[in-house]
């Protein structure tokens, strides 16, 4: 009796096969720039010595960690962070909503898409970019401050002053952003059924009713992913900004952990105690996001992770 031979089917598809070799490439670059670099966290728990490696240091524990909470400008530092943040939150949530709303009723397509253009150009420009144009305008000498004084008021020290200073970084990153961040949800009323519209239109409502009841709640799962993912950033509020702008008269008010991380950490060369602020940082953003979703899930029965 002739032996047939049996091929073994290959536990992955031909699709499969290609879909992991698609996505290879974005996973080394995770794990060799994000994940393998976790291991140095154990600086945080040593007094670290560059010379003597990872090994060579002597553990302290969580001495690095007793000893932030007695450092004299952390909790100005952490309240700095907390309000930049959830200054650039709020409002890079709820303008980008109300542009997209109000893009979407353009009916023109060239000047809906010449409008998108203009407006999220400045999301691909870096920092190191924005920071001198913004630095040129909003000095003591700057267009900004001539057009104040031109109208009879005085001039007002934006990038110097500890009361202005933090309203500045918010709303020039709401500037840079929300541009971007519309297209989300632009896309989110796309979605939103039209008869829905109909429907409310047939029933007497207004314009503004029609918004409220209709388009609000259709955007609302991406509204509540992308607060989510947001949450994170609370204790972050953007170094490359922060960087590019402050300077020491302005410490009081315009420092956050993440510069406050580089100028211990690097210019201080306290790596320990650097990475112990970075460990607590990452921790509560992490607790964030958990608190978040649970959140979401209570009051609009919807689980985004």
């Amino acid at each position: 009796m002739e032996k047939v031979a049996v091929k073994k089917k290959s536990w992955l598809s031909r699709d499969q096969w290609l879909f992991l070799a698609m996505i290879a490439p974005g996973m080394i670059f995770l794990i060799i720039f994000s994940y393998a670099p976790m291991f140095g966290l154990i600086m945080a728990f040593q007094d670290f010595v560059p010379a003597r490696g990872f090994l060579g240091s002597k553990i302290v524990w969580f001495d690095n960690f007793k000893y932030i909470l007695n450092l004299p400008d952390i909790w100005q530092v952490t309240y700095n962070t907390v309000f930049i943040a959830v200054g650039k939150i709020i409002l890079n949530t709820i303008i980008p909503i109300i542009f997209a709303i109000l893009l979407n009723e353009i009916r023109v397509k060239w000047m809906k898409k010449t409008m998108q253009t203009i407006v999220y150009l400045p999301y691909f420009l870096s920092w190191v970019i924005l920071a001198s144009v913004i630095l040129n305008l909003f000095n003591l000498d700057g267009t900004v401050n001539q057009i104040i004084q031109s109208i009879g008021f005085d001039r007002i020290n934006f990038l110097g002053s500890n009361k202005v200073f933090p309203h500045l970084l918010i709303w020039t990153d709401v500037w840079k952003g929300f541009g971007y961040n519309s297209i989300i949800f632009l896309a989110a009323i796309t979605s939103i059924d039209p008869g829905l519209y109909e429907a409310a239109t047939m029933d007497g409502a207004n314009w503004f009713q029609r918004v409220r009841h209709v388009t609000i709640p259709g955007m609302m799962p991406f509204i509540i992913l992308m607060t989510i993912l947001a949450l994170p950033g609370i204790l972050s509020a953007g170094f490359d900004q922060v960087y590019n702008l402050y300077s020491p008269p302005v410490y009081a008010s315009g420092d956050v952990l993440d510069t406050y991380i580089y100028r211990i950490g690097l210019i201080g060369r306290d790596y320990s105690l650097g990475a112990a602020v970075g460990l607590v940082r990452s921790i509560i953003g992490l607790l964030l996001i958990y608190i978040s979703n649970k959140a979401a899930e209570k009051a609009t029965n919807r689980v985004m992770f």
